[in-house]
């Protein structure tokens, strides 16, 4: 079985990219067809390698449709401070992206980062985390809570 990266993405982030289709947009109805589109666009192209890759690229194929939409209706220039706020947002949203990046590749083990994934990713509790693998259920939860804390202490590096 596959893993669908795009369309775990884009449920998990669905209402947050609502949001800034709507603070672009002038309607629920325009936020909403814009959605749609960044999602189908990203469906008909390549898969994705990773949820991170697919969080990035619904923000930008969004953010993208959100402007042309804008530029055909002509209801704000391209120097708008509204559109050059949320190219910031965008730079800054790029660099968290990578920071996230870096924290989950944090020197965790190949297990830790199964059982990262099957947790956070997967939604799979802890009892069939530890039957798939033949593990205690304290061995998993331990297992998790090493990881977390490694990409905690990461985290912290990265952003002193």
């Amino acid at each position: 079985m596959r893993q669908d990266f795009l369309t775990s993405s884009f449920l998990e982030l669905r209402a947050k990219l609502h949001r800034m289709a709507m603070r672009l947009l002038s309607s629920n109805e325009e936020a909403q067809d814009a959605l749609q589109d960044a999602y189908l666009r990203l469906r008909a192209g390549a898969q994705m390698q990773s949820a991170a890759e697919a969080d990035h690229k619904l923000v930008v194929v969004l953010r993208n449709l959100c402007i042309d939409r804008l530029r055909k209706q002509r209801e704000i220039s391209l120097e708008s401070n509204e559109v050059l706020q949320l190219a910031r947002e965008d730079a800054q949203a790029d660099e968290f992206a990578r920071e996230l990046e870096a924290v989950l590749q944090a020197e965790l083990t190949e297990l830790q980062r199964r059982i990262f994934n099957m947790v956070t990713h997967e939604e799979i509790e802890y009892e069939m985390i530890a039957e798939r693998l033949g593990m205690s259920v304290e061995a998993v939860r331990m297992n998790m809570s090493r990881a977390r804390k490694r990409m905690r202490e990461t985290y912290i590096k990265l952003n002193r």
